[in-house]
């Protein structure tokens, strides 16, 4: 038995061609898999999401869609 592993993905397509034994995806901008800089309290809510599908995911190449929100998209939408 290995060590396991969970990536943090925001390019699903790569993801599910690869297929790596799990991972949680994000659909926020290229790289910034975390979040927004500055955003403590996301960025370790997607870290213990992942630590979290370390136990869910049972089946190898399988992807959680994670619900966070980029708020600078919601930003741009309101003309900020």
């Amino acid at each position: 038995m290995g060590i396991p592993t969970v990536g943090v993905t925001i390019v699903r397509k790569f993801t599910e061609e690869i297929r790596p034994p799990r991972s949680v995806f994000v659909k926020w901008p290229l790289g910034h898999p975390l979040g927004e800089p500055g955003n403590v309290e996301v960025q370790m809510a997607v870290i213990n999401s992942a630590f979290k599908a370390l136990y869910e995911i049972k089946e190898p190449g399988a992807i959680i869609d994670l619900p966070f929100r980029w708020k600078r998209h919601e930003d741009l939408k309101k003309g900020f």
